[in-house]
């Protein structure tokens, strides 16, 4: 009897062993497609904003009174109220708006559906040259990746 569990057995932790490596490869595509899916979004975002489109750059973000906008030591909530603050500092067209770019960013999964993001901005404004850093959660809501929470700085700091 033992020399037939042994042998059975083995064959049990061989098939472990190939189906834990199986989700180790899909947790790696998992991260890749999340990954590919946030660097999409932001590069969305600054199309439409260097189009000088606000309402197209807010789709990046969940339009829900539950979104948080943290910046100027300032805590806001709410999709509209990030759309009017938006509108308001930097207006809606491709004069007021300038040139934005995003850099140096890190994207880190943290599960299947958030992930959080630290990057750079850079915005040209027509000789009035801003930028900054920020941090970013997202969280993925069906088959999109949406930012919920946004903390963003001015400055080129250190």
């Amino acid at each position: 009897m033992i020399r037939h569990t042994i042998p059975l057995l083995a064959l049990a932790l061989a098939a472990c062993a190939i189906s834990i490596g199986d989700r180790a490869y899909e947790d790696e595509d998992s991260a890749e497609d999340t990954r590919r899916a946030i660097l999409r979004v932001l590069d969305d975002q600054a199309n439409a904003w260097n189009r000088g489109d606000l309402e197209g750059f807010m789709e990046g973000y969940w339009e829900s009174p539950e979104l948080v906008f943290t910046s100027g030591g300032r805590v806001q909530r709410g999709w509209q109220t990030t759309l009017d603050r938006y509108r308001a500092t930097y207006g809606s067209g491709t004069d007021t708006m300038g040139r934005l770019s995003f850099f140096d960013v890190e994207i880190h999964p943290a599960g299947d559906s958030s992930a959080w993001v630290l990057g750079r901005w850079a915005l040209d404004r027509g000789g009035q040259d801003l930028g900054g850093v920020f941090t970013l959660v997202f969280r993925r809501f069906g088959s999109r990746w949406l930012i919920v929470h946004d903390h963003t700085s001015s400055g080129s700091g250190p």
